[in-house]
């Protein structure tokens, strides 16, 4: 054990040699974020300025680090400067004229500039996104410094596999992928099958609309996903491990592959890892996109090279999973959460969540929401806390009017559930599911019946048709909730719509099938009157449903200035020039094209 406690120490005198050497000559630090999103949003143009900037200035005192996602995406690309003496402003917003500032106040005269800086975040605790927006993904010796790989050489250290599933028991760590599954028992079925032959699987396939966690994490921590599945191989006796990462991912595939070729380098992944006995490697595996490959068996048969499909269990993965011998899979989130287990303690970690949930969550905020991004919370964390205090509520002068958390297969809480507690447990009770975090929030212009058949419309067509249920059940669903938009439903049809989400929550074959009916039966439980509107009145409520609109101008407010009529593509709009026009119904199409172009308020649609 000795020699694997001098390699370890190496690498961290190697990774504080380098930094020490980079701290001598640099009075100012500049992180820019490079991940997708803030490359979207211009953080390479801003980076070249900055580069730019301190070429011809000959500033070889000023450095710059790339780094992840900081999860604040409504106000990216984001700029931090920091000095020597550790005082750091962190700005939003910046573009090149921007960046031009910063330099020419900040770095060259010292003083910061006083606006568009960054408040500090409110109410979190970041443990999975600890070093995302931090270090510099694509440096091993930036995550080193940073905590990196201490936990595996206390693991190595240790030589005990069965210590660290008992870390994870007490940990409470569940599955972060979406049912919440004990890692810790997840891990020992697997440690106890009598196999010559274990795998470790990173489920990175992230198929759900509106998320993007998994990705951030990928792209902005990947050495920390690493060091968990290597701690993961480790605990159950697997010498190879796959992670599957959907291809619509290039960025976080390439920082993967980047880390995994240092990890080798480094004698952190290969044979003899850290000097220890311990044998332990990984590839990548590309998913096409499949939403059912998020359901680890589906996934199991992707990699398998089979078409991507849910097998019947048991037995289970961690009995025979990947080419029929014992399999651990645990979600992106999952696997950087287990360096901090093992470095933290699990008891410290417990304490954190709640007494069956331990740790924190990651949700991507969406929707009608002021501050859009990645937020991480301590299990048991309201959702009036997430809405309102960190996410800065509903823009716009809006109300708030439900919030959608699990993804496609989650449920729609309502307004008077906002002080539920998130976690596992919490969010089923209330109709809806944890799932891999997405969180999408709804103010009162968003129509429940039409969200839930949107979300239906994903399921249906993601359906992998091997079960009956789910293949039919999710078409016939579906083609009721287009009748209900379309204002030919009866009361009879909304009986119907739930005996038939119940029999397919019931009946199908994977947990994707059996979640697909919970946006339909959230919508009926907590909206049921929107529902009855529908049927009833033929009316949307929210306006959101085109076929049961109807547009009218208001006479007093028309000045007839003739741009409704021009922009109407059926001609259904008449009236001359400055007099009050009129829209014929039994013509108009609906479009909203006059509701869209009227400057004075007289098109109003009901």
């Amino acid at each position: 054990m000795g020699t694997m406690t001098d390699n370890h120490q190496q690498l961290k005198n190697k990774a504080s040699n380098q930094y020490d050497d980079l701290k001598k000559k640099t009075r100012y630090s500049i992180q820019i974020g490079s991940a997708t999103c803030e490359n979207a949003a211009g953080s390479n143009l801003v980076c070249q300025e900055f580069t730019a900037l301190i070429e011809c200035n000959s500033r070889e005192d000023v450095s710059i680090k790339r780094v992840g996602c900081t999860g604040q995406c409504s106000i990216e690309p984001i700029v931090s400067v920091s000095d020597q003496n550790g005082n750091s402003v962190k700005y939003c917003k910046v573009d090149q004229a921007m960046a031009r500032q910063i330099f020419d106040e900040h770095i060259v005269n010292g003083k910061p500039l006083t606006y568009n800086v960054v408040p500090d975040s409110k109410a979190q605790k970041r443990l999975a996104l600890r070093n995302s927006g931090k270090i510099n993904p694509e440096c091993l010796s930036d995550y080193v410094l940073n905590g990196g790989y201490d936990a595996l050489a206390k693991v190595l250290e240790k030589g005990q596999p069965s210590w660290v599933i008992e870390q994870l028991k007490e940990s409470n760590l569940r599955g972060r992928g979406g049912g919440g599954y004990p890692t810790g028992m997840k891990w020992q079925a697997a440690a106890e099958q009598n196999s010559p032959i274990k795998y470790i699987i990173c489920n990175a396939d992230e198929g759900d609309p509106g998320a993007f966690m998994d990705r951030s994490m990928l792209e902005g921590d990947p050495f920390s996903i690493i060091e968990g599945m290597t701690i993961g191989a480790y605990a159950i006796g697997a010498v190879k491990g796959y992670l599957y990462i959907r291809a619509e991912y290039p960025m976080a595939i390439d920082r993967i592959d980047n880390a995994i070729k240092i990890c080798r380098e480094n004698n952190l992944l290969g044979e003899n890892i850290l000097g220890s006995s311990f044998n332990f490697d990984l590839e990548i595996r590309l998913g096409a996109g499949a939403f059912v490959c998020g359901e680890e068996t589906a996934l199991i048969q992707s990699i398998e090279g089979r078409r991507g499909q849910p097998k019947i269990r048991p037995p289970f993965p961690a009995q025979k999973g990947l080419w029929g011998s014992p399999t651990v899979i645990n979600n992106v989130e999952t696997w950087t959460n287990i360096p901090v287990v093992i470095n933290d303690g699990p008891e410290k970690f417990a304490k954190t969540g709640t007494n069956k949930s331990g740790g924190t969550k990651v949700f991507a905020l969406a929707g009608k929401i002021t501050n859009t991004g990645l937020v991480e919370v301590p299990m048991g964390t309201t959702l009036r806390e997430i809405v309102y205090d960190i996410g800065g509520g509903v823009p716009n002068g809006r109300s708030l009017k439900a919030i959608q958390t699990g993804g496609p297969a989650g449920g729609c809480i309502p307004v008077k559930m906002i002080d539920t507690p998130v976690d596992f447990d919490t969010l089923q009770a209330a109709g809806s599911i944890m799932g891999s975090g997405g969180m999408i929030i709804m103010d009162d212009t968003d129509c429940m019946v039409d969200v839930a058949r949107f979300f239906l419309e994903f399921t249906k067509s993601e359906s992998c048709g091997k079960c009956t249920p789910c293949r039919e059940g999710t078409t016939r669903m579906l083609e009721i909730l287009e009748k209900i938009t379309a204002g030919k439903a009866v009361l009879e049809d909304l009986d119907k719509l739930k005996r038939l989400a119940m029999l397919v929550k019931k009946a199908s074959l994977c947990g994707l099938g059996r979640a697909a009916p919970n946006p339909v039966l959230s919508t009926l439980e907590h909206f049921r009157e929107e529902y009855i509107a529908h049927v009833t009145d033929k009316k949307c409520p929210a306006g959101k449903c085109k076929a049961l609109l109807t547009y009218t101008i208001i006479a007093d407010k028309c000045v007839g200035c003739t741009a409704c009529a021009k922009a109407c593509p059926v001609n259904c709009i008449s009236g001359k020039v400055k007099t009050p026009h009129v829209i014929d119904n039994a013509k108009c199409i609906k479009c909203g094209r006059c509701y869209e172009v009227c400057k004075f308020e007289a098109v109003v649609k009901s």
